[in-house]
C-alpha cells in the first residue's frame, strides 16, 4: 500500500510582488544599441542556411542588414512580407532548433546570431511607432471566404486573402481571438497583451470581420458555410486532450495542462490561482514545459516532469528543457504513468513505471516503479481532434486529422485547412502561419482562375 498525504493546494503561495517578477518577459527586448551590435555579427550569408530553416522563409540576412543600416521599420516590412505574425513568432519560435541552430556562427563558434531577438526588435519598433499597415489591399474581388478559427493559421490565411482583395469572415469559438497565441502559450513568453495587439495590427488591412463566440458545429455548420461562401478555410486546432487511461483520472487535481495555461493567461490576479505544493506533469513537449514552469512560478515547491522516452525524443527543445531544470524542475525520462492514487476524491500521488524500448522496437514497462506525492497532476500528452463539427461534408481524415494536399486543400473542392488540425500538422505558431499563407494563395488562385 502506498502511503499518501492530504492535498496541499492553495493560492497566494508567494508575496504579491513576486508574481510580477516571475511572469515578466523571459527575454527582455534588445535596446537599439544592442540590436546594432548583434546585427553586426551576421555574415549575411549567400544562400543563408537560416532562411532554409525558417518555415516561413523570411529573408533573414536582409532584415538583419536593414537593422544594421539603422532601418528597423524597413526590416519589419521584410519580415511581414513572409510572416504577418512575425512579432509573436519572434517571442515563441524555438529559434534554437530552427534558424539559430544552423547559423554559421553557431556551427563555428557555438554562439549564433540572436535572430529571434533581432526579429522582435524590428517588429516591435514597427508596431510601437504606429506605422501605416505594411500592406495595401487590392481592389475588391467580390469573393467571400469563411475562416474557421482566429488562431495563427486562420489569421495568416485571412490577412493574405484580404491583401488579394477578398472579403473574409472569421468565425472564432472563444471570446478572444488569437487561438494558441492567446490561450496556449506561457504567460512569461508573451506579456502585455501582445496577442491582442497583433490581432488588431492584422485587422488594419481591412476586409476582415471576426465573429467571436461562433463555434463550428454549434452556431455554424460546414455544410452551410460551403453553400454561403466561395471558399472555407479550417484552422480549428485540436480541441481535445489525450487521456492517461488510468483509474482516478477524473479525480480533483488531475487537470489538462492546456486548460491550465489558458486559465492562467486570462487571469488578472495571478495570486488568486490555486497551485499545489507538489506538481507532476506528464508529457515531453512545449505544453509540458510551460505547465511545469508556470506551476513553479506560481509557488509550487516540487515540480516534476515525467516523460516516457529519453531526452532526445522530447518535443521540447534542449533549451526549454534546460530552462526548466535551471528553475529547479526535475525531468524524469523513461518514466510512464502507471497508477493514480486518490484520497476523498482528490489525487494524492502517482506511480510511474520505468520504461524501455523492447526488442520489437516498442515501448514497454520494466516493472520497476516509483511513487511521487502529488497534489496536482497535469496531462500534457498531446491533443486530439474532433471530427464531429465536420459532419455533413465529405472531408477525408487521416488518423483523425484533416488530410490536405501540398496547397492545404482538402478532399472537398471548396475547403482548405491548416495548422495542427491537419495530418502532419505541427503545434508551432510559425508552421501554422505558413499553412495559412499557402492555403490563401491556393484559394486565391482557385477563385480567380
Amino acid at each position: 500500500m502506498t502511503e499518501t498525504q492530504s492535498s496541499d493546494i492553495k493560492s497566494g503561495r508567494l508575496p504579491d510582488v513576486a508574481y510580477a517578477d516571475n511572469f515578466s518577459d523571459i527575454h527582455p527586448p534588445l535596446t537599439p544599441h544592442e540590436a546594432l551590435v548583434e546585427a553586426d555579427r551576421c555574415y549575411f550569408c549567400y544562400d543563408a542556411p537560416c532562411m532554409t530553416a525558417c518555415p516561413t522563409s523570411i529573408d533573414i540576412p536582409m532584415f538583419i542588414r536593414k537593422i544594421q543600416a539603422g532601418n528597423p521599420v524597413g526590416s519589419a516590412k521584410t519580415i511581414f512580407e513572409e510572416n504577418i505574425l512575425g512579432g509573436m513568432c519572434a517571442r515563441v519560435c524555438p529559434t534554437e532548433s530552427l534558424c539559430e541552430e544552423v547559423c554559421v556562427r553557431e556551427v563555428a563558434e557555438g554562439k549564433p546570431v540572436k535572430i529571434g531577438l533581432l526579429q522582435r526588435h524590428a517588429t516591435d519598433t514597427f508596431m510601437e511607432r504606429e506605422q501605416a499597415h505594411p500592406f495595401t489591399r487590392a481592389a475588391p474581388t467580390g469573393k467571400k471566404i469563411a475562416v474557421i478559427g482566429a488562431g495563427p493559421a486562420g489569421l495568416s490565411c485571412a490577412h493574405r486573402l484580404a491583401v488579394h482583395g477578398h472579403d473574409v469572415t472569421i468565425f472564432e469559438a472563444r471570446e478572444k481571438s488569437g487561438g494558441l497565441n492567446e490561450y496556449g502559450i506561457a504567460a512569461y513568453k508573451t506579456t502585455n497583451d501582445f496577442a491582442q495587439d497583433e490581432v488588431e495590427f492584422i485587422m488594419q488591412i481591412g476586409g476582415i470581420t471576426i465573429e467571436n463566440g461562433k463555434a463550428l458545429g454549434r452556431d455554424i455548420t460546414l455544410d452551410g458555410l460551403t453553400g454561403d461562401y466561395d471558399a472555407v478555410f479550417l484552422g480549428v486546432g485540436l480541441p481535445g486532450v489525450n487521456a492517461l487511461g488510468l483509474e482516478g483520472e477524473d479525480a480533483e487535481g488531475v487537470l489538462d495542462a492546456v486548460d491550465f495555461i489558458g486559465v492562467l493567461r486570462q487571469t488578472e490576479d495571478l495570486s488568486a490561482l490555486d497551485i499545489g505544493k507538489r506538481v507532476v506533469v506528464i508529457g515531453g513537449g512545449m505544453t509540458a514545459i510551460d505547465a511545469a514552469m508556470q506551476s513553479k512560478l506560481l509557488g509550487a515547491e516540487e515540480v516534476t516532469i515525467a516523460y516516457r522516452r529519453g531526452q532526445e525524443q522530447m518535443n521540447a527543445s534542449l533549451y526549454e528543457q534546460e530552462l526548466a531544470q535551471t528553475n529547479n524542475i526535475t525531468i524524469r525520462h523513461w518514466m510512464m504513468p502507471k497508477e493514480l492514487h486518490t484520497e476523498s476524491g482528490a489525487v494524492s500521488a502517482i506511480t510511474l513505471e520505468k520504461s524501455e524500448i523492447g526488442d520489437d522496437g516498442k515501448l514497454r514497462g520494466t516493472g520497476e516503479t516509483v511513487t511521487l506525492q502529488a497534489d496536482q497532476v497535469f496531462k500534457a500528452i498531446g491533443q486530439t481532434s474532433d471530427a464531429g463539427p465536420l459532419a455533413g461534408v465529405d472531408i477525408t481524415l487521416e488518423k483523425g486529422r484533416i488530410r490536405t494536399d501540398e496547397a492545404r486543400r482538402t478532399s472537398h473542392p471548396k475547403v482548405w485547412a491548416g495548422g495542427d488540425c491537419i495530418a502532419g500538422g505541427e503545434d508551432l505558431t510559425v508552421v501554422s502561419v505558413e499553412d495559412g499563407k499557402i492555403a490563401a494563395e491556393s484559394i486565391h488562385k482557385a477563385l480567380m482562375g
